[in-house]
């Protein structure tokens, strides 16, 4: 295969991912301002660090209101990771990749991209704009499943398979990351401490988790609990040590890259040794952990471009 077509694969499973996992923050923050109380100042400012965009956001608008985070998230085109570019660059890579993938991929890709490019506007009124991020979330998942289900298991649906685990992996310690430091600030005061399990529950459903949580874990939400699912269950798609095993399982299928496969040791080494109670002892624990943890992305990211998508 070229590697200029694994490159775009690659991106293509980011993409979608990206799409999705940003329309299912946005609908967990409004669900999750609305049980805080008001004196709670959390507000949507988070969201822009979670998806690690706060000098894009801060050349383009004033404030973090809700109106200008939402659109900035939704349909920014400014915005290289709002779920409009998102799906306009997926949707650009597929149509020189059509030979690839099932026509059907393209027909349902290009439906939602003219859907939120036609019906986008809605985000802006709440009323509807938990249809509209519904619809987003529900049409991601409808497509990666025809691509699980129908495409051959041949170097092009590896690819797409890495870069789909990598962009969940990353999107699940930025999530951890903002969620749970901004938490731990919250904790020293006696007013919002009532609240923390509401705010560890909302960590879990940005992840749609919940449900899995208690099945696996069987306790009352917790930090430490709800740490150590997210970043080591081996069962949960979402959790970091999941993605990186699949990862790893995947690259047999690949060339043999020896830098590749240490990067994914050395990072999956890292979350699945981390001492989760003691991570939550300290804010800068916790985010000293998550901060090493993208570097290893970020690094096995570096490996597979020097390796495999020399353009």
């Amino acid at each position: 295969m070229l590697s200029r077509v694994a490159d775009n694969l690659y991106w293509f499973g980011r993409y979608l991912q990206r799409a999705e996992n940003t329309a299912r923050l946005i609908m967990v923050n409004a669900s999750l301002l609305l049980d805080l109380p008001k004196h709670a100042t959390f507000g949507w400012g988070p969201l822009i660090e979670i998806v690690g965009a706060k000098e894009t956001y801060a050349k383009l608008y004033p404030d973090a209101t809700e109106a200008n985070v939402v659109r900035f998230l939704v349909l920014d085109q400014n915005n290289p990771g709002s779920i409009f570019s998102s799906l306009h660059f997926a949707r650009e890579i597929l149509r020189t990749s059509r030979d690839i993938m099932p026509r059907e991929i393209w027909e349902k890709l290009n439906d939602l991209y003219l859907f939120v490019q036609e019906k986008g506007d809605r985000v802006t009124s709440r009323a509807r704009r938990q249809d509209f991020l519904t619809e987003v979330i529900e049409s991601a998942l409808l497509i990666y499943g025809m691509i699980v289900s129908n495409m051959s298991r041949e170097v092009g649906f590896h690819f797409l398979r890495i870069g789909t685990n990598i962009e969940q992996a990353d999107m699940t310690t930025r999530i951890i990351e903002v969620r749970s430091t901004t938490m731990i600030r919250a904790g020293s005061g006696d007013q919002l401490a009532p609240f923390l399990n509401i705010w560890w529950m909302s960590v879990l459903r940005s992840l749609t988790a919940y449900q899995m949580y208690r099945r696996h874990v069987r306790i009352r939400v917790s930090g430490p609990s709800v740490l150590r699912f997210l970043l080591q269950n081996r069962q949960f798609p979402r959790s970091v040590v999941f993605c990186l095993n699949t990862i790893a399982s995947t690259l047999p299928n690949l060339p043999p890259n020896r830098k590749i496969e240490r990067s994914i040791e050395r990072t999956r080494a890292l979350v699945q040794d981390a001492d989760v109670e003691g991570l939550l002892a300290t804010d800068a624990g916790l985010h000293r952990l998550i901060d090493e943890i993208q570097i290893g992305l970020g690094d096995l990211h570096d490996a597979m471009r020097a390796a495999w998508f020399k353009l």
